[in-house]
C-alpha cells in the first residue's frame, strides 16, 4: 500500500485524531516558517536572540529588533488557508481530541477551531503583556505605536517593559498544556503531524509517544523529519496531496479538502 492510500485508511478508520501542527501549516497564509531553507532563523540565525527571555529583557537593540519584526510581520493581517478551514471539519462528529499547535498565529481560532481544543504549546502572538504589572492588550495596539515610530514601546500603565504572549527560549511551557496535549494523543486512533520540522520538544516527543503507544502517525511536511521512520505514512508534498479531514480521502485540490502540500 502506498503512503497516500496508507494515510487514507487511516483517517477513514479512525475514530478519533489528534492533530499536530508547525508553522508549515501557516506559510499559504504569507506567514514565513523558522527553520526550512527560506526560514527566518535560517537566514537570519541572529534573529533567534529576539526570541531569547534574557537578551529582549537586557538588551534595547534586541527588544528593538523584536519590535521591527513584529511591525512588518504578516501574521496580523494573515487570514486562514484552507488547512486551517480543514481541520475544523474534524470538530464535526466530535472527531478530534485536540489541535496541539506549536504556533503562535492564532489562526486555527481565527478559521473557527474551538479554542478548547486548541493548544498553543508556545502562546499566542496576537496579545501583549507587560513584564512588571502583568497587564495585558492587543498586540494591534503596540505595532501601531511602533509603526508610528516608537522602537521600544512600554505598557501604558507603568511602564513596564512589554512582549508578546508567547513562551520564549529559557522559559518553561505551560505544564497545564503539556498535559493536554499527551492527553489528545492519548485519546486519539490518530496523529496527524502537519508542517512541523519535529525538532523542538516536547511537541516532538508526542511522535514516539504516540508510536509506543499504538498510535497511528502520519507526517506531512515540507522537508524529511527525523521521526519519519516511526510513521505510518509520510506524504510528500510533491506532487500535491489533499487529506479529507472527514472522510479520509486523498485527492486534486477541493475546497472541502485539507491541502497538505508546501506545508
Amino acid at each position: 500500500m502506498d503512503e497516500v492510500a496508507e494515510a487514507r485508511a487511516l483517517l477513514r478508520d479512525a475514530g478519533r485524531v489528534a492533530v499536530l501542527t508547525g508553522a508549515g501549516i501557516s506559510t499559504a497564509s504569507g506567514i514565513g516558517d523558522y527553520r526550512g531553507p527560506q526560514g527566518r532563523w535560517t537566514l537570519d540565525p541572529d534573529a533567534e536572540r529576539v526570541s531569547t527571555l534574557s537578551w529582549y529583557l537586557n538588551d534595547p537593540d534586541v527588544r528593538a529588533k523584536a519590535w521591527r519584526f513584529r511591525a512588518e510581520s504578516p501574521v496580523y493581517d494573515a487570514q486562514p488557508n484552507d488547512a486551517h478551514r480543514a481541520l475544523v471539519g474534524l470538530e464535526q462528529g466530535a472527531r478530534l481530541t485536540g489541535l496541539v499547535t506549536q504556533n503562535t498565529d492564532g489562526l486555527h481560532q481565527l478559521a473557527g477551531s474551538n479554542p478548547e481544543l486548541v493548544i498553543e504549546l508556545h502562546g499566542n502572538s496576537r496579545t501583549w503583556r507587560c513584564e512588571r504589572c502583568r497587564a495585558t492588550g492587543e498586540m494591534t495596539e503596540m505595532i501601531r505605536r511602533v509603526r508610528a515610530g516608537e522602537t521600544d514601546p512600554r505598557c501604558p500603565y507603568d511602564g513596564g517593559i512589554v512582549r508578546a504572549t508567547t513562551i520564549l527560549f529559557e522559559e518553561n511551557l505551560d505544564p497545564a498544556n503539556i498535559d493536554a496535549a499527551v492527553a489528545a494523543v492519548e485519546e486519539a486512533d490518530v496523529l496527524l503531524v502537519i508542517g512541523t520540522s519535529l525538532t523542538v520538544h516536547p511537541a516532538a516527543g508526542l511522535v514516539p509517544y504516540a508510536h509506543r503507544r499504538g498510535t497511528a502517525v502520519i507526517i506531512v511536511n515540507a522537508e524529511p523529519t527525523a521521526m519519519d521512520s516511526l510513521a505510518d505514512a509520510v506524504l510528500p508534498l510533491s506532487p500535491p496531496w489533499y487529506v479529507d479531514a472527514q472522510a479520509g480521502c486523498c485527492g486534486p485540490l477541493s475546497t472541502t479538502l485539507l491541502p497538505v502540500w508546501r506545508i
